[in-house]
């Protein structure tokens, strides 16, 4: 567990996430992470909840229109 520590940044609050976590998480300077409620808390992560509901349903309906989506790519 890492312990971050909540600092002023301009008009606005801000953490500083230390270079294990940016290594975990993958980002760098300048990338965007996401905070989303989860059932035990909170989640930071650098994938963005939408796009991934969207690819979900893009799936579905590509595995359910499977003979359509073959005709229409001849």
């Amino acid at each position: 567990m890492l312990k971050l520590k909540v600092t002023t940044v301009g008009a606005s609050a801000g953490v500083i996430l230390p270079k294990e976590a940016l290594a975990r998480l993958k980002v760098a300077k300048g990338d965007v992470l996401y905070l989303t409620e989860a059932p035990d808390g909170y989640r930071l992560t650098p994938l963005d909840p939408d796009f991934e509901r969207q690819m979900a349903a893009a799936e579905t309906i590509m595995q359910e229109d499977r003979d359509i989506l073959h005709a229409l790519a001849k």
